[in-house]
């Protein structure tokens, strides 16, 4: 084997193991945002106001 392929193989090497990593980012992003989608369908990340006073929790109109 000649310089040059050996080269040229650590290269080809390098080039995949990049595209491994950015792979992997991307599919711990996308499960990540799955995760917060489900969350929010179910209701998990909102806290309850169930047994909180009248009037806490609404929308508050500050346009006046």
């Amino acid at each position: 084997m000649d310089m040059m392929s050996m080269v040229t193989s650590l290269l080809a090497a390098q080039a995949g193991n990049t595209q491994t990593q950015v792979a992997t980012t991307i599919l711990k992003s996308n499960a990540d945002a799955e995760k917060s989608a489900v969350l929010t369908l179910l209701g998990a990340s909102s806290p309850s106001l169930a047994n909180v006073g009248a009037g806490i929790g609404g929308n508050l109109n500050i346009s006046a």
